[in-house]
C-alpha cells in the first residue's frame, strides 16, 4: 500500500508494514518539477547522480518488501531541496555540485529557501518522524536506515568501496553491520567511506535517530553494481539478511 501525502514532497511506501526497520530514500528520484523549473540544466545534467541517487529506489524498495519495513521516499530532485541536510545548509540547495554549477541555486534569498523549506522539506521529515512515532507506540525499537549510491569515479578519482557505513554519534550498528556484510557479500566494505558523519551526510539520521537513541546506519552503495532493476533486486537479496542479522548481533544475539 502506498501513501501519497503533500505531492510530491513525500510518499510512504508500505505504510501497513510492520516490521523493526524504517526505510528512508532521500535521494530517490531526479524530477524538476515545473514549479522550480530545470534550475538552468540541461538534459546531461539533470540526469547525472548530482541529481539523485541512481539504483537507490530500487534497492530500498527490494530492501524494504524483504525487511516488511515502510519506505520513505522524496518525489524531487535533490538540487531543488537536498532533504539529507538542514534548512541552514549552503548544500541544501547547492549553487555547485562536483563539477556542476546549478545556476537556478545562486543568489537564492532567504524567501526563496524558505519557500523550498515549506514545499518540501518540512512535510519529508515530518512523515520520516510519524513512522517512527509509529512503531514507538507500538512498542517496539524502530532501525532507521538511510538507502544511498554513490558515483564509481568523484573528480576524476576512481573508488574501489563498494559498500560503505556511515553512522552518526553511535556507531554500533553500523558496526554491525559491517561485520555481518563482511561475512555474508563479496563485497568491498568500508565503515565512514566514501562519506562519513563529518562531511554533513548524516542529518536525517541525527534528527531522528540520535534523540531518541535508535539503532541507525546510513548505506551507500556504488551505483555501478546497482544499475539495473536485475542488480537492485540481487543487491537488496544480499543486504536483507545482513541487516536482519546486524539487528541480532546489535541487540546481543550474537
Amino acid at each position: 500500500m502506498t501513501d501519497q501525502a503533500d505531492g510530491l514532497a513525500v510518499t510512504v511506501e508500505r505504510i501497513e508494514a510492520a516490521g523493526r526497520f524504517v526505510l528512508v530514500c532521500e535521494h530517490a528520484s531526479n524530477f524538476f518539477p515545473p514549479r522550480w523549473g530545470d534550475l538552468g540544466l540541461d538534459a546531461e545534467a539533470r540526469a547525472a547522480h548530482i541529481a539523485w541517487d541512481p539504483g537507490a529506489l530500487g534497492l530500498a524498495r527490494g530492501l524494504a518488501r524483504r525487511l516488511d519495513a515502510p519506505l520513505v521516499r522524496a518525489g524531487v530532485t535533490r538540487l531543488v531541496y537536498d532533504l539529507n541536510r538542514p534548512p541552514n545548509a549552503p548544500a541544501a540547495m547547492p549553487a555547485r555540485s562536483e563539477i556542476y554549477d546549478i545556476p537556478g541555486n545562486r543568489g537564492l534569498t532567504p524567501a526563496q529557501r524558505y519557500e523550498r523549506t515549506e514545499a518540501l522539506y518540512l512535510p519529508f521529515h515530518a512523515r520520516t518522524c510519524a513512522e517512527i512515532s509509529r512503531r514507538l507506540a507500538l512498542g517496539l525499537v524502530p532501525v532507521l536506515v538511510t538507502v544511498h549510491s554513490f558515483t564509481p569515479v568523484f573528480n576524476g578519482t576512481p573508488r574501489a568501496v563498494e559498500l560503505g557505513l556511515i553512522h552518526d554519534a553511535d556507531p554500533r550498528f553500523a558496526e554491525s553491520l559491517l561485520a555481518e556484510a563482511r561475512a555474508r557479500t563479496g563485497l568491498d566494505c568500508r565503515l565512514n567511506e566514501p562519506y562519513s558523519g563529518a562531511d554533513g551526510v548524516a542529518h536525517t539520521l541525527a534528527r531522528h535517530a540520535t534523540p531518541m537513541g535508535l539503532p541507525h546506519v546510513m548505506i551507500e552503495l556504488r551505483n555501478d553494481l546497482i544499475a539495473t532493476e536485475a542488480a537492485q533486486e540481487a543487491m537488496a537479496e544480499t543486504l536483507a539478511p545482513a541487516l536482519t542479522a546486524a539487528l541480532t548481533r546489535f541487540e546481543g544475539g550474537a
